[in-house]
C-alpha cells in the first residue's frame, strides 16, 4: 500500500525515531495535534508497512561496533544465490542491490577488527562473489536513526 507523507507524518517519524517509547499524549503535545490523531497515524504507517518495528538503543551504543561497507560484484544471475548467502553471516546488518559497477551493498559490523576481518574473508568466499571493495566506517558525524 503506498502511503504519502505530509509535514506531521515526517515530524512523528523524526520524535519515534529518537524516542520510540514517547507517549502519544507527548508526541501530540510536541506535533500540536490531538493524541488520537498521533495514534491514528501511527496505526496508518504501521499498516502501511512505514513503520516496521521499534528498537532498543544501548547504553554502549551503535559506536561499539566497527562497521564497514563492502561493495560486492556479483557473477551474472547469481544475486539471489549470494544475497542467500551473506544472509548467513552474523554480522552482516544491512543489504542492498545497487547500480552501477558494484551489484551490492552490505554493511556488516564486528566488535574487534579481527572478526571484521574474518566476516570479509567469509565474503569473499562466497560462490558467485567476484569482486569486493570495502570501506571501513572511522566516525560517525551525523546519525539520524538513533
Amino acid at each position: 500500500m503506498a502511503v504519502t507523507l505530509d509535514d506531521t507524518d515526517r515530524a512523528l517519524l523524526a520524535a519515534l525515531a529518537r524516542n520510540a517509547r514517547m507517549p502519544a499524549t507527548e508526541l501530540a503535545r510536541k506535533l500540536g495535534v490531538a493524541r488520537t490523531t498521533v495514534q491514528a497515524r501511527i496505526d496508518r504507517l504501521e499498516t502501511a508497512g512505514v513503520i516496521r518495528g521499534y528498537t532498543v538503543k544501548t547504553a554502549i551504543g551503535p559506536g561499539a561496533m566497527i562497521r564497514a561497507y563492502v561493495l560486492i560484484q556479483v557473477e551474472p544471475r547469481r544475486t539471489a544465490a549470494v544475497a542467500a548467502a551473506l544472509q548467513r553471516i552474523a554480522e552482516l546488518e544491512s543489504l542492498h542491490t545497487t547500480s552501477g559497477r558494484f551489484d551490492l551493498a552490505a554493511q556488516i559490523g564486528a566488535p574487534d577488527t579481527q572478526l571484521l576481518d574474518d566476516a570479509l574473508d567469509r565474503i569473499g568466499l562466497i560462490e558467485g562473489v567476484v569482486g569486493m571493495e570495502t570501506l571501513v566506517q572511522l566516525a560517525t558525524k551525523v546519525d539520524r536513526r538513533w
